[in-house]
């Protein structure tokens, strides 16, 4: 099983952050977001990754193909360019697959410009904005035993993000940000098999939630997996310094790994 990382998108409300780099780049502590998210799964065993690239490609880009000088200290001999490196870390395991999927493209179409690179039935996708301690095994397994095409994540966020309706874990429909929300909401890591890449084009406005999603749900091919525990997206300024705040003072609950 692989995961894929949403990472393409402008994060315009986050305003002159990503003047310069790309919203799954801002950083929770030292690391950026991005590399929480993939801390998250890797703890769960998932350790290749797919990352959709749109917007500022090459930081992220530039990120992994030099991981180990910008995580490390290390003494470079500038006669003959030995690198030594003086740190270890936890991150050998992964393989990461960095895929340009367009500036403007949708959430559908980069998904389904990735398609090519799964090989197995079932995967698992999420946004390159949203951390949470989610227990990816259990996740997996309410797919399976619901034997739906696709599962998604259903969280409690703020009102300014759309409403998943539900009955008895299957998606009913979607409504795009209400004025006030007490039910549940997609917050990603989404377990699918590869039937929804039937749903899917390469047109770069093929969204997921809107159009695929809405249309599997009214046949009932869409569960919700009741999500209870922690969940947050880095969608504002606010965000980024609760996030912040929550790690400096070890109280980062999405940090499931030792």
């Amino acid at each position: 099983m692989k995961a894929v990382i949403l990472a393409g998108g402008l994060g315009t409300r986050l305003g002159n952050r990503t003047n310069v780099i790309p919203k799954p780049m801002i950083r929770i502590g030292s690391k950026p977001v991005l590399w929480h998210i993939m801390k998250i799964f890797s703890n769960y065993g998932i350790n290749d990754f797919i990352i959709c690239l749109g917007y500022k490609k090459n930081v992220i880009k530039d990120y992994f193909l030099h991981y180990e000088s910008k995580n490390n200290d290390f003494t470079i001999n500038l006669e003959n360019y030995d690198i030594e490196f003086h740190n270890d870390h936890d991150e050998k395991k992964w393989k990461v697959t960095l895929v340009d999927t367009g500036i403007n493209t949708l959430k559908g179409g980069r998904l389904k410009k990735i398609e090519k690179y799964l090989d197995d039935e079932i995967n698992i996708v999420t946004y390159g904005d949203g951390v949470a301690d989610i227990n990816i095994n259990k996740l997996i397994k309410f797919h399976k035993n619901k034997k739906k095409m696709v599962t998604i994540t259903g969280v409690h966020p703020p009102a300014r993000f759309g409403e998943i309706s539900e009955e008895k874990d299957i998606v009913k429909s979607f409504r795009e940000k209400p004025q006030t929300s007490k039910g549940l909401i997609n917050g990603g890591f989404i377990v699918f098999k590869r039937e929804l890449f039937e749903y899917l084009t390469n047109d770069e406005n093929c969204d997921l939630e809107i159009g695929p999603l809405e249309k599997l749900s009214k046949k009932g091919k869409v569960a919700v997996y009741k999500h209870e525990g922690f969940w947050q997206c880095m969608d504002h300024e606010r965000d980024v310094k609760y996030l912040n705040n929550l790690w400096n003072n070890n109280k980062a609950l999405w940090k499931v790994w030792s």
